[in-house]
């Protein structure tokens, strides 16, 4: 059974930082993109980052260019938001998913998702 587990979420003020983490278990971590998105309240579902089976390549959403980053560690099956310069906006249920697609209109897993919020 696949289990992708989202942690790393939290209250923070505008302009700190947070890294969100997801571990993945119950298949090939390294054959699979993954991605990040968010939900806010009221809004729909989001892409906001991909990256690549190997670490290779990645891609963001305009709105967090410059200030996300994401990474992974196929050794530790997990893959890494790291959110810098955060803004009110961010506020967001963020979910991490992964497919064997880089470019991927449906992605095959979800996690549940953990809860980011930045204060102004």
């Amino acid at each position: 059974q696949v289990q992708l587990v989202e942690s790393g979420g939290g209250l923070v003020q505008a302009g700190d930082s947070l890294r969100l983490s997801c571990a993945a278990s119950g298949l090939t971590f390294s054959s699979y993109a993954m991605g990040w998105f968010r939900q806010a309240p009221g809004k729909e579902r989001e892409f906001v980052a991909v990256i690549s089976s190997r670490g290779g390549r990645s891609y963001y959403t305009d709105s967090v260019k410059g200030r996300f980053t994401i990474s992974r560690d196929n050794a530790k099956n997990t893959v890494y938001l790291q959110m810098n310069s955060l803004k009110p906006e961010d506020t967001a249920v963020y979910y991490c998913a992964g497919d064997r697609n880089y470019v991927s209109s449906s992605y095959d897993y979800w996690g549940q998702g953990t809860q980011v919020t930045v204060s102004s």
